[in-house]
Formats: C-alpha cells, sequence, structure tokens
C-alpha cells in the first residue's frame, strides 16, 4: 500500500481532505466548494488536476480513495 499522504495533517483534517476528493471525483462542487487551503494542499500533494472542465483527481487520487 502506498504512504499515506494525509500523514502529516491532523485527523479532521486528513478526514476533511479525503472528503474533498470524493466530493470532486461525484462532480458534487456545487453543493460543497472546494475551500482554497484544501485546494492549494490536495494540489501540492498531487492528487487533483485543474483543468478547462474543473477539478479532477490525478491517478495518485483515484488511488488515496480506491486505498491502493
Amino acid at each position: 500500500m502506498a504512504e499515506n499522504p494525509f500523514a502529516a495533517f491532523s485527523l479532521e483534517k486528513a478526514i476533511g481532505l479525503r472528503w474533498t476528493l470524493r466530493d470532486i471525483q461525484a462532480r458534487r462542487l456545487k453543493l460543497s466548494p472546494v475551500s482554497d487551503e484544501d485546494l492549494k494542499t490536495l494540489t501540492g500533494l498531487g492528487l487533483i488536476e485543474v483543468r478547462d472542465d474543473g477539478l479532477v483527481l490525478t491517478p495518485a487520487g483515484t488511488a488515496v480513495l480506491n486505498g491502493s
């Protein structure tokens, strides 16, 4: 299993970031907008990308959600 990218964060923050990844994957951003701080964190970790059609998970982001 890959190293946990959220290991350096508090449990509350790690859970919030994981839910943000789920919201991005499910395209629920109108209901749950991503904060600027979370956007910077997830982009910096290489888990999401900003594209013309919005936010998308990278393969690393998908692996985090799938537990791979």
